[in-house]
This record gives C-alpha cells, structure tokens and sequence, in this order.
C-alpha cells in the first residue's frame, strides 16, 4: 500500500519589507521611505574654511566636522533618500576641490539608513524629516557616532523581551532629549557596515558632556549591559557647518 502524501507546506506570506508604527493622528501606517546616512573621515585638513566654502557652493545636504580626536581630521555627514546619492552626487565632489587633497579613511566610514521599531508616531517624520533636522540643528554642535554589534543570543528572546528593552533605551532617550541635554538618530546597517555591525548611534547635543552623559546611561541598560558584543569605534566631531 502507497505511503500517504505529506501534506502540502502552507504557502509563505508576500515579503513586506517597508517599516511599521503610526501616523500623525496615531492610525497604523507603513512606510517604504528612508533616510540613509553616510559618515566619511578624512585626515590631512589643516584649515576647515575651504571645505565648508565648497560645501556652501555643492548645494549638498549635510554636516562637516572637525575631529575632536585628531586635530587634522574632518568628517563629512550626508544624507538621502536615495542610496544612489553616495555614488552619483557625494563620490565625485569628494574626489574634486579641497577634498581631493585629503586622506580618506575608509576604514571608518559609517553607512546606515534610519528604522523604526514599530510603535513611533507620525512615522515618516520619523523616517525622514527629524534625523535631518536633528544633523543640521545649529542648536546641538556636538555629535559622537559609533557602530554597535548586538550579540546574536537576543534575537532569541521572545519579543515581549526585546521591545522592553528597547523601550527602555528609548525611554532614555526621549529623557535627555525632553531635558534639552541631547537627542539620537538611530540607523540600521545589516549588510551595509564592512565590519558587519547591526547599527549605528548617533548622538546630537548642546555640549559633549551631555552627549558623553547619554552614553554613560545607555551603559547601564539590560540591553547594552547583556547583549552588545561590541560598540565603537567612536567619532567626536564639533559641527562647523550644517544644512538640511
């Protein structure tokens, strides 16, 4: 007598990859638009005033730092919707003008796009519009951002777990940044990081010990406290020029 078929596997949902949370009124809303955001260092920059004058000139959006770490150093944040702007606008005006003269460090170069967890409201702010204009406030000058690795052992715990503990990074956050002390832009970078980071910490405040400040408090979370493996490198930069 034949063996009885297996039954036939349930067919998979469609992929939906676009992010989650809420509109402006609090309805559930999807959303397939992100920022993604480029960090590039350069060594070598003696004077900044030149290249914040090609900046002005470019009409790119972003930020330009001196290097709190190096006193030649100077890093280039922008940022797009579209991907393609890191080759077709920012790759040939770095490799133009007083840029050119400078020493790339690609191994410190940042790439992530901005995410949501699922439960933020008026979610293409969010996505889109606070990330650039918490970059280009002129109001938070200092800026530290730094990849982070979370251990795999987290992605286990059930999700009740995890949202508590992002929920209380969050809560954080929203603290510091309700007290005018600093604010964090957060990225996604699975894939994107040669390091292979899971993502990237951004952090904008009036002075560096508030920012310093918000990092030590996220130190003590069950997240950071269990479940990085690894943050850092760090850069410290002081905002010389910005536009959104």
């Amino acid at each position: 007598m034949p063996s009885a078929r297996p039954p036939a596997p349930e067919p998979l949902a469609p992929l939906n990859i676009d992010e989650r949370g809420r509109d402006a009124d609090g309805a559930p809303a999807t959303s397939d638009r992100r920022l993604y955001v480029s960090l590039l260092l350069f060594d070598g920059a003696r004077e900044t005033a030149p290249l914040a004058d090609a900046l002005d000139a470019s009409g790119l959006p972003g930020v330009l730092y001196a290097d709190a770490h190096n006193p030649r150093g100077v890093g280039l944040l922008a940022f797009d919707e579209d991907p393609a702007f890191f080759i077709e606008a920012v790759r040939p005006f770095v490799n133009a003008g007083p840029f050119a003269a400078l020493t790339p460090l690609p191994e410190r170069t940042l790439l992530g796009r901005t995410y949501t967890i699922g439960y933020e409201h008026d979610l293409h702010d969010v996505l889109v519009g606070r990330p650039r204009r918490r970059a280009a406030d002129p109001a938070t000058p200092w800026h530290v951002w730094y990849p982070i690795r979370r251990a795999a052992a987290f992605e286990l715990l059930p999700e009740t777990e995890q949202r508590a503990m992002l929920m209380e990074h969050g809560g954080i956050g929203r603290r510091f940044g309700e007290a005018g002390l600093a604010n964090d832009i957060r990225l996604a970078c699975h894939g994107l990081d040669r390091d292979n980071a899971d993502f990237i910490a951004g952090i904008v405040a009036r002075t560096l010990t508030g920012a310093s400040a918000l990092v030590q408090a996220m130190r003590r979370t069950q997240q950071t406290a269990r479940f990085l493996e690894h943050m850092g490198p760090f850069f410290v930069g002081r905002a010389v020029w910005q536009r959104a």
